[in-house]
């Protein structure tokens, strides 16, 4: 698939923000005044940046609205009422504890829920997919949403968590990425069951389908040779997770803090960019760009 960069900043900065209301709204850290203020509007320029990054990869970005009526059949539809319902109910929570000093527990753990939804949904859109067998697996909501509650911790200044958390997050991620290097071939999809000829032989492309480049070609492949492919998830990995750990047992206080949390948002970048990059699209198939 396309590692269209909207798309990246969306996932990236979406979970990121999702992940730190959850915390908030959790009472696991309760700031209150203007130290909350500072941790909501961290929340809500993450949360809602990456939201409206996601609308510039849309051919009518005017028309976004719109994906709001198909809630029941759309994973998309879904993200976005989740979405919209997490960041009033945690407005509301929020406003009770800059201006009053009061935590509403259950507006909070009402709002901590629905960020948990908006990453899930979020997920779906891509683990729903049969035409890209390495996103379609339980692992895809899994390492999304622990990812998602690991940078929360982070940014909250939840050191303990944060150890526990990265740690489970980075084992998930590596058995997403074995389990994914061999999905396309355990699909069973290649063009004899594509095309439905695999009967009466073994089908193969006489021609290219046409010598210039299309919008399938742009958009749902993308190939990345393995040596690259490897350097870029021991980049993702190294800063996504070793070094935000290794950062936070060091002193230095809101230094190396600041400095793992610079390392995890890089390193879960690179990972995203990976996420689209390596994700084989079956189309690929009749291109002569996949082989299964």
């Amino acid at each position: 698939m396309h590692p269209a960069p909207s798309v990246i900043v969306f996932t990236t900065l979406s979970g990121l923000g999702f992940g730190l209301l959850f915390w908030l709204g959790t009472g696991i850290t309760t700031p209150t005044g203007w130290t909350a203020f500072a941790f909501f509007a961290i929340g809500y320029i993450l949360a809602v940046g990456g939201l409206i990054a996601s609308t510039f990869h849309l051919g009518h970005p005017e028309r976004a609205l719109k994906a709001f009526t198909q809630w029941r059949t759309s994973w998309l539809s879904r993200e976005g009422c989740a979405a919209v319902a997490a960041l009033i109910i945690m407005a509301l929570y929020g406003a009770g504890l800059v201006f009053f000093d009061q935590r509403w527990a259950a507006l909070g753990w009402l709002g901590a829920a629905l960020c948990l939804v908006v990453t899930f949904t979020t997920a779906m859109i891509y683990a729903q997919m049969k035409t890209v067998p390495r996103w379609r697996t339980w692992l895809t909501p899994a390492l999304l949403l622990m990812i998602s509650l690991a940078g929360g911790a982070l940014l909250a200044g939840q050191v303990t968590l944060t150890l526990v958390l990265l740690p489970i997050a980075a084992l998930i991620q590596i058995a997403w990425w074995m389990r994914g290097d061999g999905a396309l071939v355990r699909s069973g999809t290649n063009l004899a069951t594509a095309t439905g000829l695999g009967d009466i032989g073994d089908p193969r492309a006489f021609e290219p389908p046409h010598t210039g480049t299309n919008y399938l070609l742009r958009e749902f492949v993308h190939v990345v040779g393995r040596r690259h492919s490897r350097k870029l998830r021991a980049i993702a990995f190294v800063f996504g997770y070793v070094l935000p750990v290794l950062l936070l047992g060091l002193p230095g206080g809101h230094i190396t803090a600041a400095l793992a949390v610079i390392c995890h948002v890089a390193g879960i970048s690179a990972s995203r960019w990976l996420f689209f990059a390596e994700a084989e699209h079956v189309v690929g198939l009749y291109y002569g760009k996949r082989s299964a």
